[in-house]
């Protein structure tokens, strides 16, 4: 093994790890595509996890002094096609290979630095969040699932927005409690989460329900080695969508809403079945 292959493959096991750590539900997901495009989405997930650890959890630092070293570091790596930071290694990799736009980096990194400033959203700033944070990143995801098909791409490119829209939504309903009670952030323009009403959530639901509506439309359109493990992404994530829905507002507020893994095997069992009859 001669020259930089070694580092890349050392750089790959470092992403696949960040992955297998921070998210099981996504780790089952990736391990359902199609071999060639798992370690392309690894190095996708790992270098946006770790953009979102610096805005969320190294509260000791100087989170916006990290996150601009990280912006700098990561655009100079896509453009010397190198970094000693092997997350960012092999997410220049993948971003060279498959044409990923600069400007879906740039707009990921405005969403995080919003992270840093923002705690109450409007309207506008709400849906400029949602697309840097999620619809991008689903933008990203494509471009590998597409493999430079760009007629392929502008075709599922709205329904992967609303998809990873829908994710999105999904979290902040789920990690309420981390972000409204521990950080005092409100990501849903408008609403007093102090005191949630049950029409509030439901109005806020309708919306998601819409979002996962058309994203499924793209999922079924997208190339069948890509299909199966997003599938299997969307249905966890609808899993958890209707625990959300099924749970009082107040309830919501104060716990964090989990898929148990035995649940989560059986939403890769049942989407398999569908995925080999060609029912998805």
């Amino acid at each position: 093994m001669e020259g930089k292959e070694l580092f890349d493959k050392v750089s790959l096991k470092c992403s696949r790890l960040t992955t297998r750590s921070y998210s099981t539900s996504f780790s089952l997901g990736i391990l359902c595509l199609g071999k060639s495009l798992r370690d392309p989405i690894y190095s996708i997930y790992g270098f946006v996890r770790f953009a979102d650890e610096i805005v969320d959890t190294f509260h000791a630092y100087d989170k916006k002094l990290l996150l601009e070293r990280f912006r700098e570091e990561t655009f100079r790596s896509i453009d010397e096609k190198i970094s000693l930071n092997p997350i960012l290694n092999s997410f220049q990799h993948t971003v060279n290979k498959y044409g990923i736009q600069p400007d879906l980096i740039e707009q990921f990194l405005h969403s995080m630095e919003m992270d840093l400033e923002n705690k109450q959203y409007t309207q506008a700033g709400f849906d400029e969040y949602v697309l840097g944070s999620a619809e991008v990143v689903g933008l990203m995801c494509l471009h590998v699932f597409c493999k430079n098909d760009r007629d392929g791409f502008e075709k599922l490119k709205p329904m992967a927005m609303r998809l990873g829209a829908a994710f999105q939504k999904v979290n902040f309903l789920r990690d309420l409690n981390a972000d409204f009670v521990g950080m005092g952030r409100t990501y849903f323009p408008g609403v007093d989460f102090g005191a949630l009403q049950e029409s509030t959530k439901k109005k806020i639901e309708a919306d998601i329900a819409e979002d996962f509506q058309e994203g499924y439309r793209g999922i079924q359109q997208l190339p069948r080695g890509a299909r199966f493990g997003v599938y299997v992404a969307y249905l966890y994530y609808m899993a958890l969508f209707k625990k959300i829905r099924n749970t009082p507002s107040e309830a919501v507020l104060k716990e964090r809403i989990r898929i148990r893994n035995r649940h989560k095997f059986s939403i890769l069992a049942f989407s398999y079945v569908k995925y080999q009859l060609n029912l998805i």
